[in-house]
């Protein structure tokens, strides 16, 4: 966890702390389309308006046939806020994504997940662009989103988080969360790991400047069986809360 803390240091440095108060901006309303529920590729789940932003492939399900995750973002001019009076960006792209999970067949992919949640819509003019430094992977059979928070403002937290999925027929559930904390001015690191399958949760303390770290086993909290869709906001998500399972 170190090394990884420490390039999360090294890259906030490159971005000095500034006053919080940006200005308060208007953010366009979005009508998310309905995708295709079935495409002979990738691009035919593509609507009108968008764009495909990030394409992974690999088996999800065990049958031998490649399926699909997708990462598809609006490309509308409208939604490229004005911000010159503010901090932060002078233009903050406001587009929103759709993460998308389709499954392959004998000809082409059937769909069976489109969440607008779970990778927010950058809103916030000081704030990184929470897919800068992340991404979605697919390995093993099952598939990771990455996310990471950074302000250049307002806060001296920042973080990476990973959520780790895996189709069960129709249903993507979450198996797997993994977030590193790291506090820039005091150089504090915290940890947290949750494997699902097992039902174990790990918690880390330490610091940028020190392999050594403590670590905390626990039983994590009862969520039953969560789907992706239940995860809700990606950023906001907190593992340690008890949810009544599903």
């Amino acid at each position: 966890m170190r090394r990884l803390a420490q390039s999360l240091l090294v890259l906030a440095c490159l971005t000095p702390m500034v006053p919080a108060g940006a200005a308060e901006l208007v953010i366009p309303p979005v009508d998310y389309p309905r995708l295709a529920g079935t495409a002979a590729s990738a691009e035919g789940f593509v609507p009108a308006g968008w764009k495909l932003e990030a394409r992974e492939s690999g088996d999800l399900n065990g049958d031998g046939i490649a399926d699909l995750v997708l990462v598809l973002r609006q490309d509308d001019p409208r939604n490229v806020v004005d911000n010159t009076e503010g901090l932060g960006k002078r233009q903050l792209d406001t587009n929103p994504r759709i993460l998308a999970v389709a499954v392959g067949q004998a000809s082409g992919y059937r769909l069976v997940l489109e969440n607008h949640q779970l990778i927010p819509r950058t809103e916030d003019p000081v704030a990184d662009d929470y897919l800068d430094g992340g991404g979605i992977t697919i390995s093993g059979g099952s598939f990771k989103v990455a996310l990471r928070s950074f302000m250049s403002a307002g806060s001296w937290e920042m973080f990476t988080v990973t959520y780790t999925f895996k189709a069960r027929g129709n249903r993507i559930d979450l198996v797997g969360y993994d977030r590193i904390t790291v506090v820039r001015n005091s150089g504090e690191t915290r940890g947290i790991s949750v494997n699902y399958l097992t039902g174990r949760m790990k918690l880390t303390t330490g610091t940028i400047s020190s392999d050594a770290e403590r670590a905390v086993w626990r039983a994590a909290p009862q969520h039953g069986r969560m789907t992706l869709d239940q995860v809700g906001d990606g950023m906001a998500f907190d593992p340690q809360a008890r949810r009544d399972p599903r």
